[in-house]
């Protein structure tokens, strides 16, 4: 794997992009609404919960997505390249994982495809970025 590069800066702007894309999706413009309303809380759930373990958590979360991400596409880094390899890991591995887990937990499917869409776009862009970003 002689092309195995990694654009730390292209990595750190794709998972702030993971982070924005779910304060956009879960917003109440978008599904913030429908998503409260698939897990069964109201908008006070939201005020609740330690907001730097939640916050950033997430970050770190997605910035280990982010390098991984960047790992899978690394060597064919171009914006066509990036663009699939979210799209393979979004809508190929983790919306079907959720799907399974959804399925055996019992929850509704538009609660699946609220997690599992955001997952998908945010993978897609993702991958956009580290593609484009060489």
């Amino acid at each position: 794997m002689e092309n195995v590069t990694i654009n730390h800066w292209a990595v750190f702007t794709a998972a702030l992009s993971m982070f924005f894309i779910g304060g956009i999706w879960y917003s109440p413009t978008l599904f913030g609404n429908k998503w409260l309303k698939a897990i069964g809380r109201n908008v006070d759930f939201l005020q609740t919960g330690n907001k730097a373990k939640i916050f950033g958590g997430s970050f770190l979360l997605a910035l280990v997505s982010a390098y991984t991400l960047a790992g899978f596409v690394s060597g064919y880094q171009d914006w066509q390249w990036g663009l699939i390899g979210g799209l393979l890991v979004g809508f190929g591995w983790l919306a079907p994982a959720f799907g399974i887990v959804y399925l055996f937990e019992r929850k509704s499917f538009a609660h699946f495809a609220i997690n599992a869409g955001y997952l998908v776009i945010s993978y897609v862009v993702m991958g956009l970025i580290i593609g484009v970003w060489k």
